[in-house]
């Protein structure tokens, strides 16, 4: 979830240059922006058009890592968002022996040029876990067959992450999955959808996230019907999950503590249906490996944050690479 409001514009020149650097750091190994040749094109399921990411065609021999973005964001960054830090975070497993054919990120919200005419859509039902697991289902299907690799890796941030998991739960694809690793992930709820008047993310132009907003419906609280079916009764079905790493802040993040963060001020820590809620473990998941990080925002050259530093810090791309590559070159597990 990114704030609407970015007033830094020599950060964020800095940022998108800094990106084109990492991007272009080795010929034969640079991620793109675009998918390859013979990849199928997949029609976003709530813009109808084509869906956006990035893969390679070549040799495979390492298990194929999907990257999926979060809220608001773009596996890229683009003409309207300039982040899109996981085409930087599968740089680095590129500069660090995988093959471009190996790393493939879906873009499941368009370019976000769209939230330019309403801002509310980032609250929206196309904003949805649930209205874009066909997009997802639909992309790792591709992979699969034009890999033809048999399982894939995910990384997820914040959305990414519970949008990976309703996939894996309405698939029953937890087999599919080798490694998971889920970066500051929504998992039991965000705290930027209180009925409250202190809770600003309610106005319109700061994304309209009301307690009767589609994806404050799911994630506005521990308790939402969405949340109970991912999560499963006293989170039970959270150690179903495949070999997960989560890797989360324990200081700040502005979708989960009442605590400034970066530029973005705090909302009070109360869920969508007015109860206080302590948030803040929010990322975490019943059985996974764990990692808390501090000091998060230094990585965000825009808005300080540490939820959104999080994607872009070099602690968070070694854990990742570690993590995926932990048994071995190449071999699964």
């Amino acid at each position: 979830m990114i704030s609407p409001r970015i007033r830094n514009a020599a950060a964020l020149a800095a940022l998108v240059a800094a990106s084109a650097l990492s991007t272009g750091a080795q010929a034969a190994g640079q991620v793109g922006n675009t998918l390859p040749p013979g990849f199928p094109s997949i029609e976003d399921t709530s813009l109808a058009r084509p869906l956006i990411g990035f893969g390679a065609a070549g040799p495979v021999t390492r298990t194929p890592v999907i990257f999926i973005h979060g809220n608001n964001d773009t596996p890229f960054p683009t003409a309207c968002n300039p982040y899109g830090r996981v085409q930087a975070l599968a740089q680095f497993l590129a500069d660090n022996g995988y093959s471009p054919s190996e790393l493939w990120g879906v873009g499941y919200q368009g370019d976000q040029c769209d939230l330019g005419a309403d801002q509310t859509r980032r609250s929206s039902i196309a904003h949805t876990n649930a209205a874009n697991v066909p997009d997802l289902r639909r992309f790792i299907r591709s992979v699969l067959n034009f890999t033809g690799a048999k399982r894939v890796d995910i990384v997820g941030h914040s959305l990414g992450v519970t949008l990976a998991r309703e996939w894996m739960r309405q698939d029953e694809a937890s087999d599919v999955v080798r490694r998971f690793v889920a970066i500051d992930g929504p998992n039991h709820g965000i705290i930027n959808c209180s009925p409250g008047a202190a809770n600003y993310w309610q106005a319109p132009a700061a994304g309209g996230f009301t307690p009767t907003s589609e994806v404050c419906l799911e994630l506005g609280s521990p308790d939402t019907p969405f949340l109970r079916l991912l999560n499963g009764r006293k989170g039970r079905d959270e150690d179903e999950v495949p070999r997960t790493l989560v890797i989360r802040n324990g200081d700040a993040s502005f979708v989960y503590f009442p605590v400034q963060d970066g530029v973005v001020a705090p909302v009070p820590a109360v869920d969508s249906f007015g109860k206080p809620t302590d948030f803040s473990r929010s990322a975490s998941l019943r059985g996974a490996r764990e990692i808390v990080l501090t000091g998060q925002g230094a990585y965000d050259p825009i808005l300080q944050s540490s939820h959104l530093g999080i994607l872009n810090s070099p602690t968070t791309w070694q854990a990742t690479l570690d993590f995926l590559t932990g048994r071995g070159k190449g071999r699964d597990d």
